[in-house]
């Protein structure tokens, strides 16, 4: 097995476990709450949006000066890092007396993080051109399916051995996978400190003076915006439709993991025609599809209907982030690669954070369907967009001369 192979092959496995043990609290994070000495349900309620939310906050700020750290003294360095240092925020969880204590520890939670998108930058400068698309597809799956296991695990063992013995568990899942990346993952594109000292503000002037990585900076938003603000609604969604039998829960569970469940199995075969046929042709196609198939979800008039559609979405969602990564890898400045993923990053944090709250709004405004319709039109819009843009994204890649096996 060649070196960028088992890279890949751990790192995944590793962001599998990443993703299992950090979505693990999301199932019981406002039962916490309940434990520190809440009593309101309107409060709770609140609190949870705040306590969730400040993650991704946090995260959306530090993203780019990590990966300029990462462009400078190398992409391994910032996975333990942020490994080791979730690991320890994670497990002082169980310590807190205060909802602010729980509040604070998401922040720095959210500060240090950076795991996943180290890993890619990773995956990205450390394989072969022509294998990076099929890399990053694989990824995600790994990532996927953490996340799908995750809650599920979470909330057996929160019943089993309680909420707080969870985020002990939690800090000690983390601990172990960044363990097994400082023990097996070898970087072979390390960066030279003193060939990469440029300044943060030079870095940025440079990317956010690239037209085209401004574009997929905006996508990225974009996608993540439109495919994380209806899925809170879900369960109300669900409801509305009549579950059959009355299971609300676990039908809205199911619809929920449908999608996550299909994202798994479409990344890796997506990730390979990025290779053979362009990442941008990968990335238009599979925004054109999500947008046709969350059209159909504003009118669905049972369950059943709902889960199939849910289904073929995340299909073709499934492209669109390995794509997007691809695009980032093959446009960034050489030396700056990091740097663009950072920033790539920053963009998935806000349409992670913007997304469920517009959602929210949006919902109580016009609906469930209308809320349909507007994600629809955003990711037709958006795929309009990078149509209008591919001749020039086209004619970039096809510049990009083959880098051998271990460059960035």
């Amino acid at each position: 097995m060649e070196t960028w192979q088992r890279n890949l092959y751990i790192l995944m496995a590793a962001q599998g476990l990443v993703m299992a043990a950090m979505s693990m609290v999301v199932p019981f994070l406002p039962l916490y709450l309940y434990d520190l000495g809440m009593t309101d349900a309107a409060q709770v309620q609140r609190w949870a949006g705040l306590i969730f939310g400040i993650n991704f906050l946090s995260a959306f700020v530090m993203a780019p000066i990590w990966g300029g750290l990462a462009d400078r003294y190398g992409r391994k360095i910032m996975i333990l890092r942020s490994g080791y240092g979730m690991a320890v925020i994670t497990a002082l969880i169980a310590f807190a007396t205060s909802p602010v204590h729980l509040l604070l520890l998401r922040f720095l939670n959210g500060t240090i993080s950076g795991f996943v998108p180290a890993s890619v930058a990773l995956t990205a400068t450390n394989t072969p051109r022509e294998h990076v698309g099929y890399a990053l597809g694989m990824l995600q799956a790994g990532g996927i399916a953490g996340s799908i296991l995750g809650p599920f695990f979470g909330g057996v063992l929160a019943e089993w051995i309680g909420i707080r013995h969870v985020f002990w568990l939690t800090g000690l899942l983390l601990a172990l996978a960044t363990t097994v990346v400082h023990l097996y993952v070898k970087e072979i594109a390390k960066p030279d400190p003193k060939e990469n000292g440029a300044s943060f503000r030079a870095r940025a002037a440079v990317i956010l003076h690239t037209p085209t990585l401004l574009l997929l900076f905006g996508t990225a938003l974009v996608v993540q915006f439109a495919l994380m603000g209806p899925s809170p609604q879900m369960p109300l969604f669900v409801k509305e439709l009549g579950a059959p039998g009355g299971y609300v829960s676990f039908f809205a569970g199911l619809v929920i993991a449908a999608a996550g469940a299909a994202n798994l199995l479409s990344s890796p075969v997506l990730g390979r025609w990025s290779d053979r046929y362009g990442a941008h042709r990968v990335l238009i196609g599979a925004s054109l599809a999500a947008a046709l198939l969350t059209l159909p979800l504003a009118f669905v008039t049972n369950v059943w209907q709902l889960l199939v559609f849910r289904f073929l979405l995340g299909l073709a969602a499934g492209g669109l982030l390995p794509a997007l990564h691809a695009l980032v890898r093959k446009h960034a400045p050489a030396g700056m690669e990091s740097t663009a993923f950072g920033y790539q990053t920053s963009a998935i944090n806000l349409g992670n954070l913007l997304g469920p709250l517009s959602g929210g709004v949006l919902a109580g405004w016009i609906g469930f369907r209308g809320l349909f319709l507007v994600t629809a039109s955003l990711l037709l819009g958006n795929a309009l967009l990078l149509w209008a843009a591919s001749r020039n994204m086209a004619a970039a890649q096809s510049n990009v001369a083959p880098q051998k096996e271990g460059r960035s």
